[in-house]
């Protein structure tokens, strides 16, 4: 799969342009009025731009094939990438952001009203809201039909973090935009640095969340339990499986599974194929007393029945695979 065509690419191009471009904008306009605020929103947009090149990167390593150091591929880069990336929004953006509100708010310093400041605040809105537009029109093109809640829990790391980030962005201008009206109207600069301190809270919000979010991933994300019982009820429906005696997943990047399962094959179902349609008493017959043709029966069996084990063993991986196509890599274990 290229770059261009994986689930995030869109958002994460998209976000990049329209972060970079705001960023400027925004410490431009807190150079001029002194605001605190402002300055945090610059500090915001900043840490969301570099984090999203860091999603980026990721998901251009995630595409490296497999090698003899990687024989799965490197689809968990697109998570250690992100890790790193929401690490970014705690310490850059939330971090920043709290440091030099929480200074503002001890020694405040008048606000210059200045109409470039809301100037700037408009066209960061406007920006800020197609980028958000665009990460919720890919996640909806991919999760169809279900409800937002299953849509963050399935959407890759990249594509949620646009659009955490983004909606945050929007949320933070409409902060940034009330706390320096407040402290324009009051006289007040503790109003300014207030917000300031609002927008940090939610950026460290969104962190932890994210953080979290592609630890499960790095530690080896399960499939969800109704696929699980899914494919669990798919071996026990096979003839030649008794029972599935254990069963494991680990996410091998994201929307690909690897699965391990243990269970004990049905002797008797195995026998019957083994004889081709020939009942146990024609074969006995057949031998009729004879040791030499006894040692052919026995070397015969010994050397078909591994045969037809491998053999059922790749038919039920094919159907496995067939069913469920995040499932790229399958170990079944006889007991």
């Amino acid at each position: 799969m290229s770059l261009r065509k994986t689930q995030g690419f869109v958002s994460v191009g998209v976000a990049i342009a329209g972060n970079g471009f705001v960023t400027i904008l925004k410490f431009i306009a807190a150079t001029v009025s002194g605001s605190s605020v402002m300055f945090s929103e610059a500090i915001h947009s900043l840490a969301d731009t570099t984090n999203q090149v860091l999603l980026l990167v990721g998901l251009n390593q995630s595409l490296r094939k497999a090698d003899d150091k990687h024989e799965y591929g490197y689809g968990t880069e697109r998570f250690f990438w992100a890790l790193i990336s929401a690490c970014g929004i705690f310490f850059l953006g939330a971090g920043i952001t709290l440091v030099h509100s929480v200074e503002a708010l001890l020694h405040p310093e008048e606000v210059v009203f200045s109409p470039l400041v809301f100037g700037v605040l408009l066209i960061a809105l406007v920006v800020e809201a197609y980028t958000l537009v665009v990460a919720v029109k890919e996640i909806k093109r991919h999760f169809p039909g279900l409800s937002w809640a299953e849509r963050l829990q399935e959407a890759d790391s990249a594509t949620l973090a646009v659009l955490l980030e983004d909606s945050v962005a929007v949320l933070g201008v409409m902060v940034a935009a009330g706390s320096i009206g407040l402290a324009y109207y009051t006289g007040n600069p503790a109003w300014d640095a207030l917000g300031g301190l609002v927008i940090a809270v939610l950026l460290a919000f969104v962190a932890v969340f994210l953080i979290i979010r592609n630890r499960e991933y790095l530690l080896g994300r399960a499939l969800s339990e109704e696929i699980r019982e899914e494919v669990i009820e798919l071996l026990n429906k096979e003839p030649s499986i008794d029972k599935v005696i254990d069963f494991k997943s680990s996410a091998l990047a994201f929307g690909v599974y690897r699965i391990k399962c243990e269970v004990e094959f049905n002797g008797a179902s195995l026998l019957k194929e083994a004889y081709r349609g020939q009942t146990m008493r024609d074969q006995y017959d057949e031998i009729d007393g004879d040791f030499e043709e006894f040692k052919k029966f026995n070397a015969y069996f010994a050397d078909r029945i591994p045969r037809l084990i491998g053999k059922k063993v790749d038919d039920i991986e094919a159907k496995i695979k067939k069913a469920f196509p995040m499932i790229r890599h399958i170990d079944i274990e006889i007991n």
